[in-house]
């Protein structure tokens, strides 16, 4: 038996915890601790209750714990069914923890965690370097997982239609390539680890780079086996050297055409054809255009292999039951076909699930959904983080609802490259950055640089103090998410012709929230001719019947003065 690890769980599957590094032999069931190399990971053992002073549970307490290995290298399982370490405490000191002859063959990095979600699935990676194999182990959202499959697979299936296989061939391929395609997924999270622990999420065109940079390795290196060597992982085939690789031959003009039409089929859309496949002929039907469809495919490649019955239309179905309009969701596919590869019952609705325990109105999902559809693919890590941020400036659980409902993008903004600076840029002017968060979340997107520090410059240079700026923006939150040469610029020269001190702005920034041409100059274009005087707010922000009331008000008084 070889074990990596051990993680301490109770019956439950709740608190959890992990002990230091073993090494035993394959075959010896009583966990006799052995100096044999390493050769693949198992399943995991799970130690159940630990007695209280046992070596288990100081191991447990031990400072450089870490999570249990155990699967089949490169796959994504669910911890169930754990095996109990019954003679755990027979190891002895000091001979419990053999971590120098284990280090001499694999190198491990270290977490700890005390609890894991049982949603949670471990996704566990190996990698090889120059000189020896390090092991990553990463806590992967099933929703992400399973979209990163389908662009793996999606980015294989190209890969190997251009080596000349046809899209049977390369499906049939895809079909029986489950743990190759569990492989390209530890080297895609293996290439990029800072960025998953960041909580960065890659884009399709991130994946493709990194993967087909991989697979073009492995073509070098099996040549014309490659395909005996996907189906056969992690067993490839032994390639006999003294056969050379045969080049395919130049297709003929007419093969070629045929090829031409095949992708088309299957990527690129041509209704004259008659002969769409039935998801583009769904699409179009729903009233998606040639262009749309083609950028579909163009971003995201894993969508062409969707199942219609199986993926597309339940979702599309699915979004017309929350009430989005027909026209709305050729948008949202649009934005996001990555939705339709998501499973409804496991990932899409327990995720809205969640979202509505947070206080979202599940009334409005239809607009949730329209304004930003990539909210249903982003993992729990990733959600988690914005709502600690929420929390750590003082936004109320009630008002956490009602920001994501109102705003849900604020989920896709970086904490730490976004958020918080952002915040700490608004408490410098004084502003109460919790409120600013419920008023207005959308400042938090902005560019620190190129949006918000012009903005202030902007009232600046006009004789406005800081202290002052600080006031209009808590008056106004969405004062610095409007264009300073398509709305401040004009609305300010405006401004100076309409006989009002600066000092009115600070009272009433929502001056520039105003249309110029359809509010702010009709408006007063009606005060300057009646010849009475109004209040900047009076001017603007009364409805038409009452604006006319206290204008007619305003022009009796003076006649009898």
């Amino acid at each position: 038996m070889a074990d990596f690890g051990g993680l301490i769980r109770d019956s439950n599957g709740g608190f959890m915890c992990a002990f230091y590094a073993l090494t035993y032999s394959h075959s010896d069931r009583n966990l006799t601790p052995s100096s044999k190399p390493l050769s693949k990971p198992i399943s995991a053992v799970v130690l159940t209750n630990p007695p209280p002073n046992s070596p288990a549970a100081a191991a447990a307490a031990a400072p450089a714990a870490m999570f249990v290995v155990a699967s089949s290298i490169c796959s994504d399982i669910p911890l169930l069914k754990p095996i109990k370490m019954k003679t755990f405490s027979s190891i002895q000191p000091p001979h419990n923890f053999h971590s120098t002859l284990f280090f001499s063959y694999t190198s491990i990095r270290f977490c700890i965690r005390t609890q894991l979600p049982s949603s949670t699935r471990v996704f566990f990676s190996q990698e090889k370097s120059d000189t020896d194999e390090s092991l990553s182990v990463k806590l992967l959202p099933p929703t992400l997982l399973a979209a990163e499959k389908e662009e793996a697979k999606a980015v294989l299936t190209l890969f190997l239609k251009k080596r000349g296989l046809s899209n049977a061939n390369a499906a049939r391929t895809i079909n029986k390539s489950d743990p190759f395609i569990d492989h390209l997924l530890s080297k895609l999270h293996s290439k990029h680890k800072t960025w998953y622990l960041s909580g960065r999420e890659l884009t399709t065109l991130e994946i493709r780079d990194a993967l087909i940079s991989y697979l073009e390795s492995l073509y070098e290196e099996h040549g014309e086996i490659l395909v005996d060597a996907v189906e056969n992982y992690p067993n490839p085939p032994v390639k006999d050297k003294s056969d050379a690789p045969i080049p395919p031959p130049n297709p003929s003009p007419a093969v070629d055409s045929k090829k031409v039409k095949a992708v088309s089929r299957v990527s690129g859309i041509d209704p004259a054809e008659g002969n769409l496949r039935p998801h583009i002929a769904y699409l179009m039907e729903l009233g998606m255009n040639t262009d749309q469809v083609r950028s579909i495919m163009r971003r995201f490649p894993a969508f062409a292999y969707y199942s219609l019955e199986g993926k597309i239309k339940p979702v599309v179905e699915f979004f017309l039951e929350l009430g989005v309009p027909k026209e709305k969701i050729i948008i949202i596919l649009t934005k996001r076909p990555q939705l339709c590869g998501i499973s409804l019952s496991k990932n899409l609705k327990p995720t809205m699930k969640f979202f509505e325990s947070l206080g979202v109105d599940k009334e409005q999902w239809a607009k949730v959904i329209y304004r930003f559809p990539a909210l249903l693919t982003y993992s729990t890590q990733k959600i988690n983080e914005s709502l600690d941020f929420l929390r750590e400036f003082g936004v109320s659980e009630e008002n956490i609802g009602k920001i994501l409902t109102r705003c849900p993008t604020i989920v896709s903004y970086s904490v730490e490259d976004n958020l918080r600076p952002t915040a700490m840029y608004f408490r410098s002017l004084g502003v109460d950055v919790g409120l600013l968060l419920f008023n207005c979340p959308q400042n938090f997107g902005l560019s620190i640089e190129a949006n918000i520090k012009p903005v202030t410059q902007f009232f600046l240079e006009r004789g406005y103090t800081m202290e002052e700026i600080g006031i209009m923006i808590k008056r106004y939150g969405m004062l610095y998410t409007f264009s300073l040469t398509e709305n401040l610029m004009p609305k300010w020269d405006y401004f100076l012709t309409m006989d009002y001190p600066k000092s009115e702005l600070v009272k009433f920034p929502q001056f520039f929230g105003y249309s110029l041409e359809q509010r702010i100059k009709p408006r007063y274009t009606r005060v300057k001719i009646s010849g009475v005087r109004l209040l900047l707010n009076q001017v603007l922000s009364l409805s038409s019947s009452n604006f006319e009331e206290i204008l007619r008000k305003k022009i009796m008084k003076m006649q009898v003065d």
